[in-house]
């Protein structure tokens, strides 16, 4: 039996300087995300379409999203094996491209987890359970390229 999810956000422009998109240039490419009892994400466009490089774009939030939900799955699993994780720090790596006609897409992403477990611990195992989350993580199951996974392991 499956069940079904929704998930709601709001998306508001703000980059109006006054004239709408009249013209291409006299407008900015910022937008927030509101999501009920949250606080708001501020974003604009990817810095290489001349976004704003201190806000968030939609592939730093795509990135962080698949990051995330990896990260939260490995915890879980983690725990279920047995193995007491004791920090986990990501710094995924998105891999695009774009074509003459400004479409874009993935290609892959990497993730490279830093992952500290106690002195000990089965290594093999805790390295196993990335393979796991690929069934499971909501994200990457909804993505259409691949995601693989580089991780390391430091004992405290």
């Amino acid at each position: 039996m499956t069940a079904e999810h929704s998930y709601t956000s709001q998306i508001t422009w703000t980059g109006n300087r006054g004239e709408g998109t009249r013209t291409y240039r006299g407008y900015d490419r910022t937008w927030e995300i509101r999501t009920p009892g949250k606080p708001p994400v501020a974003c604009s466009n990817d810095p290489l379409l001349g976004g704003d490089p201190a806000l968030h774009n939609p592939e730093d939030l795509l990135l962080a999203a698949l990051s995330s939900c990896h990260m939260l799955w490995y915890l879980h699993l983690a725990s279920t094996a047995g193995i007491a994780v004791q920090s986990y720090e990501d710094r995924p790596v998105g891999i695009g491209e774009t074509e003459q006609s400004g479409a874009g897409r993935f290609l892959k992403a990497v993730l490279k987890p830093t992952i500290t477990v106690p002195a000990g611990a089965d290594l093999a195992r805790a390295d196993a359970i990335h393979h796991e989350i690929h069934k499971v993580c909501f994200i990457a199951r909804s993505v259409s390229f691949p995601v693989s996974f580089e991780a390391s392991y430091l004992t405290d």
